[in-house]
């Protein structure tokens, strides 16, 4: 192998590993994303569930809504991930640690790759917390091995893109408190008016028409189809693998310019 290439590798290694002891010095932002997708779980899953389910046709019409949550639960997990690279780059960028790097001999994208590994890494740690929370308190899908891989492919793939997004809008904020505030529209707003809660028949007309086109609601309609063997619409997998791959091209080289533009003051 040569030089050219161990080099870049041997520097997003560093990145990363740098990202993960930051994760370990300052956990209240790595722990706050571990959290809070079991605490929605545990709010929507057992405290709101038989409302809900009720509500929805459940009960005695053999509709789990425990089974019907977890999907949007998974990619909510990744959403609210998103804020801890946001936040960190945007610290990289008013602290001048970057300024430092570009005077080093170092691979010069491996700096934000380095965020990306880092935060993949978390969020497959919270993913495995939320289906193991999910499994204790009910949820129990019925997925071939195929299957299982076929959705662990489709939540790295939204990952990625959903942090090279959220890293892209981390570059353009003067403050880490305003990249803190930037990614909600990904974080909550993208999450709440999907199908993650309720089907989208259950929808005010207007939402309803939000939620069909935006990218989450066919992602966990093929999450659903995978894990449990619902009924889906020709064609949502395809759409939701074009969704996370659209967000990853778009993400990337929106991060790479703004990074190389140095952005923020």
């Amino acid at each position: 192998m040569s030089t050219a290439t161990i080099h870049p590798l041997a520097d997003t290694g560093t990145m990363l590993r740098r990202t993960l002891r930051h994760a370990q010095r300052y956990p209240s932002l790595s722990l706050g994303a571990l959290g809070m997708p079991v605490i929605m779980m545990l709010l929507f899953g057992l405290v709101f569930g038989d409302t809900f389910a009720a509500g929805l046709g459940g009960g005695a019409q053999g509709f789990d809504y425990i089974d019907f949550l977890t999907p949007g639960i998974l990619l909510m997990s990744i959403a609210s991930g998103t804020m801890s690279p946001a936040v960190a780059v945007c610290m990289d960028m008013t602290e001048g640690i970057v300024a430092r790097f570009r005077t080093m001999a170092i691979f010069r994208p491996a700096v934000l790759t380095g965020h990306v590994l880092g935060n993949v890494i978390l969020t497959i740690v919270s993913l495995a917390l939320v289906v193991g929370f999910a499994i204790l308190i009910g949820f129990r899908p019925n997925a071939s091995v195929g299957d299982w891989l076929l959705a662990a492919l489709l939540l790295v793939g939204l990952t990625i893109g959903l942090t090279w997004f959220a890293i892209a809008l981390g570059l353009t904020s003067k403050t880490p408190e305003g990249a803190s505030n930037v990614v909600l529209p990904i974080s909550l707003l993208l999450p709440f008016l999907s199908n993650t809660f309720i089907p989208l028949e259950a929808m005010p007309k207007g939402i309803r028409w939000f939620a069909e086109y935006q990218p989450f609601t066919p992602i966990i309609d093929s999450l659903r189809h995978l894990l449990l063997g619902t009924p889906v619409e020709s064609g949502s997998g395809w759409l939701a693998a074009a969704w996370c791959v659209a967000i990853t091209v778009v993400g990337y080289f929106w991060a790479q310019k703004n990074y190389n533009k140095g952005t923020v003051a």
